[in-house]
């Protein structure tokens, strides 16, 4: 699969260590930004990548901030990206499982490195269920075409 990753200035450290599992795990990622400590606002880094997952142009996005919420606030503004903020590896099973969450945001200050290592994993391997959750889905689309 194609993932693209983003960060803001706090998430950088992250974001590296979970590209290279991503590419470990055997799955193709682009690197959207930033690239340094310098400041940069993270609804920019939110837009660039879930534009390009809204796009079809990537599987899945993952973004990484100080806490995951900014990213996540900014990144559920594009048509089409379902982002969850996952702070453990249950609510990224969910997120995928019943949700179909294109985009996994995660706060480098607040998780441990080998927690979003584990959170990754399971948002990366688990499937949507569908069934009842595409109904769901469909209102979701519903209220983001309103």
């Amino acid at each position: 699969m194609r993932i693209a990753f983003g960060c803001d200035h706090r998430g950088l450290g992250l974001k590296q260590v979970l590209i290279d599992l991503a590419v470990r795990l055997g799955h193709s990622c682009e690197d959207l930004g930033c690239y340094s400590r310098s400041t940069v606002d993270y609804p920019d880094i939110a837009l660039k990548v879930g534009e390009s997952v809204a796009k079809g142009e990537f599987g899945r996005g993952i973004l990484i901030c100080s806490t995951g919420i900014g990213m996540s606030i900014a990144a559920n503004k594009v048509k089409g990206i379902r982002a969850a903020r996952c702070s453990d590896t249950f609510s990224a099973c969910r997120a995928r499982l019943h949700n179909d969450a294109n985009v996994l945001c995660l706060g480098e200050d607040v998780t441990g490195v080998e927690l979003a290592k584990d959170i990754t994993r399971v948002y990366l391997s688990t499937n949507f269920e569908g069934g009842r959750h595409v109904r769901r889905l469909d209102k979701i689309g519903q209220i983001e075409s309103s």
